[in-house]
């Protein structure tokens, strides 16, 4: 029942009763009641009708105002964090990328005049204040309410397919991967190196569609992307500028897990192995 209708009846409801009520009692019941008695029966009618279904009709009036004022909020909220996000990406995001030129150009200035400086160290950072800044923009564009659970936008899952989306690759995703109990750290760095594996793949694999598999529980979980593109040698994974795979080897260190790497022409897989039991450190495996 929409708000415009509850409102309506509301307003017309009293007047056909009443309206009703008097044709009724002149036309065939003035033998038996009374003027005096029919003048005492119209309000007691109109105050039952009122408790009955009226009473019902201002309850989900309310209801449906409730409703639009915590629409209204999440709107606002929402606004407010899209507002910040176009702030970071403008800001900091933009300010990031100048730094990053200024630090090449600084490099090759060093290089003319003959003396050398081992830049990847601030290289590094760099990308990797880059990427943070990046994953904290696609987190303000989650709905509040789902970090709530009030939804499944913030599902790892979910923001797989968005990253997938945004890197414009087709996603082909086989996600069993039980996500309840999983610690917050836990969740944020799986998929920080997911993230990183996309973003690679889109950047240096040559592809347009990638897999990714996951299985398991924050116990114990497998988790595995596969590209078919050109591959990469151990040479070309660890030269200046390429430091994705480093930082997912940090991360996967930091947790615990295991992370294995296989490349070769027309296929790469990242094998990502964890959970509590997992304290085995970060082996990388390339075939």
């Amino acid at each position: 029942m929409s708000y415009k209708f509850t409102k309506w009846l509301i307003l017309i409801i009293p007047t056909l009763v009443v309206g009703v009520w008097e044709v009724v009692r002149h036309q065939f019941l003035m033998p038996f009641v009374s003027m005096e008695l029919g003048n005492v029966l119209t309000p007691i009618i109109l105050f039952a009708v009122s408790i009955t279904l009226q009473y019902r009709w201002f309850a989900n009036l309310e209801r449906m105002q409730e409703e639009l004022q915590r629409e209204r909020a999440l709107k606002a909220r929402l606004e407010q964090r899209e507002q910040l996000a176009r702030e970071l990406h403008d800001g900091i995001a933009q300010s990031l990328f100048l730094l990053s030129v200024k630090v090449d150009r600084a490099e090759r200035q060093q290089q003319a005049a003959g003396s050398s400086y081992d830049w990847n160290g601030l290289r590094k950072s760099i990308h990797e204040v880059n990427r943070y800044v990046r994953e904290a923009i696609s987190d303000l564009r989650i709905p509040p309410g789902a970090r709530e659970g009030e939804g499944d936008e913030a599902s790892m899952s979910a923001i797989v397919r968005r990253i997938a989306v945004e890197q414009q690759l087709t996603l082909h995703l086989d996600w069993q991967l039980e996500e309840a109990g999983w610690p917050a750290k836990a969740k944020m760095v799986l998929v920080s190196c997911l993230r990183e594996a996309v973003i690679n793949a889109a950047k240096h694999a040559g592809v347009q569609a990638i897999e990714i598999s996951a299985s398991g529980d924050a116990h114990s979980f497998t988790v595995t992307i596969t590209d078919r593109g050109r591959g990469f040698t151990e040479e070309a994974a660890v030269k200046p500028g390429r430091y994705g795979l480093q930082i997912m080897r940090e991360r996967t260190n930091e947790m615990g897990w295991e992370l294995t790497v296989a490349s070769r022409s027309g296929e790469t897989m990242i094998q990502i192995r964890g959970g509590d039991g997992t304290d085995e450190g970060s082996r990388v495996g390339r075939g």
